[in-house]
């Protein structure tokens, strides 16, 4: 059964980690003390000397970061050259993953290509309606008003509620 499978590990092991990496242990070794992926722990062990253990026992928190901080760091990998790890000290930032998208992001449409998203569905551009399309606004929605009205009185005088059908319940 092939695909693609992340574990989430909880703050437990990766405090358990930090005190590995802090006897010196390095990734691999904490890898396999743990009985962790390696490739999970080398993210942590990069975190770790990165930002240090505060951060990486944050992760999984999503943590969000202003405009500023997005486009100085991508600037700094892509403009500056600044390694990886660097621009995640320096910039405060706990995880590789959104600093690798911004520098993606910043390399296709520059600084506009990091600016905040508005949330939600889009509204729709609708111009004023004219007098013309209020009026057939209005008449779908008295049409509407009829043939339920002509409904209920149809339903009524079948279940012989009306006055002077000479049926009550």
């Amino acid at each position: 059964m092939g695909g693609f499978s992340m574990t989430i590990y909880d703050r437990s092991v990766r405090e358990l980690a930090c005190g590995l990496f802090e006897r010196g242990l390095g990734h691999r070794a904490a890898a396999a003390h743990l009985g962790v992926p390696a490739k999970a722990v080398e993210k942590w062990f990069l975190t770790y000397r990165a930002v240090g253990r505060d951060a990486l026992l944050d992760m999984g928190a999503h943590r969000r970061y202003d405009y500023e901080t997005k486009v100085a760091a991508a600037s700094a990998v892509v403009d500056g050259g600044m390694a990886g790890p660097e621009a995640m000290r320096r910039f405060g930032i706990a995880s590789e993953s959104p600093l690798r998208s911004w520098c993606r992001l910043y390399r296709e449409g520059g600084a506009a290509a990091l600016r905040p998203k508005p949330k939600g569905r889009p509204r729709k551009a609708s111009a004023p309606a004219t007098r013309e399309q209020e009026l057939e606004r209005e008449v779908r929605r008295l049409e509407a008003q009829v043939a339920y009205l002509k409904k209920s009185i149809a339903l009524k005088a079948e279940l012989g509620l009306l006055p002077g059908s000479g049926r009550r319940p």
